[in-house]
């Protein structure tokens, strides 16, 4: 199925995008559809939209359906791998959807569904800021604080799930409540949105005047770009509240450092785009502080490189990486 000639479409279904990517052998991308979704539209309708992306970027890169090696999908929520189906995704409103089978059977390929973190992750892995390194950890600070692991060239999953919830590590046991029910959880004190929140407080009274200008206390306007801005522009008290998130961010990292011994880290998402110094800096000395020096030692902390890329072209390259160790008699499909 690798053999030259083979094309591969990955596509990055998240929760405000959709995008499909296509590849030729060399993972060269050859065209590309964009398209914002519309709201909990519903699994039918979601569907249509995915086949129609996929058919618009067939005809734009002139690639019949005859010559696809496979689609590979990076979704949000909890996905149950083995049957490439989407059990619950709260961003899309989607529940027990099976997205494998219906997307295979329209296209007659193969198709490999994973979660969208572990596709961003794994694109970094195979041709970004973590190539070739044995084990590496991705912590993508955004709306949540979404997490994954490559192990040895392999997504690190659980039997049937995907996991790596970083952002659902408590760090506070006396903290706020989350989305998922449980008090405290890393992305109640370090997310986006809790830094937003904290943050229009501190505009509220009176002590981020350059945040008020640019966005007011409107949480849907205090996006990273805006927090970027306010800090720039002197607002200390912003600058604070997004070191506190950054070092609890760090602090959860070393932990793990000390379960899994990375050789890399890569951080991604809206956050580090935004403020790439401040967010690396202070994430990867709490993270160090935190690690047992030996671990600490051997690990290196870079950047995402591909952007808005790398979900849908880590998708491409995992169904081709599913594939190829399915047609490996000593080798298991992931």
């Amino acid at each position: 199925m690798t053999e030259s000639g083979k094309y591969w479409i990955g596509f990055d279904l998240g929760g405000t995008k959709m995008m499909a990517m296509a590849f030729d052998a060399r993972f060269q991308c050859l065209a590309r559809e964009r398209r914002k979704t519309k709201g909990h539209e519903g699994a039918r309708t979601g569907l249509q939209r995915i086949e129609q992306m996929i058919e618009e970027t067939l005809t734009a890169a002139k690639i019949s359906r005859g010559k696809l090696g496979g689609i590979g999908i990076g979704c949000p929520g909890a996905i149950d791998l083995d049957r490439g189906m989407i059990l619950e995704s709260a961003n899309l409103g989607w529940r027990d959807t099976k997205v494998r089978e219906r997307i295979s059977r329209t296209f007659g390929c193969p198709v490999a569904l994973l979660n969208d973190v572990d596709a961003g992750l794994y694109g970094e892995y195979r041709f970004g800021a973590a190539r070739d390194a044995r084990c590496v950890l991705g912590v993508f600070p955004g709306t949540g604080i979404g997490g994954g692991c490559i192990y040895e060239g392999k997504v690190f999953r659980g039997r049937k799930y995907s996991c790596m919830e970083i952002g659902h590590i408590q760090v506070r046991g006396d903290g706020r409540l989350c989305g998922c029910g449980r008090i405290g959880c890393l992305e109640t004190e370090a997310s986006r949105l809790a830094i937003a929140a904290e943050a229009a407080r501190a505009a509220y009274r009176g002590e981020a005047p350059n945040l008020m200008a640019i966005a007011g206390t409107d949480l849907s306007k205090i996006r990273s770009g805006a927090l970027a801005d306010a800090i720039r522009a002197g607002d200390v008290v912003i600058e604070r509240i997004v070191c506190r998130a950054a070092t609890f961010i760090g602090t959860a990292i070393g932990n793990l450092m000390n379960l899994l011994a990375p050789d890399a880290i890569v951080l991604g998402g809206g956050l580090i785009e935004a403020l790439p110094k401040l967010m690396v800096d202070t994430i990867e000395q709490a993270a160090r502080a935190q690690a047992m020096p030996t671990f600490s030692r051997s690990v290196k902390f870079v950047e995402a490189r591909l952007g808005d890329d790398a979900n849908a072209m880590g998708a491409a390259a995992w169904v081709e990486a599913t594939l190829t160790d399915a047609s490996a008699p000593h080798r298991k499909v992931p």
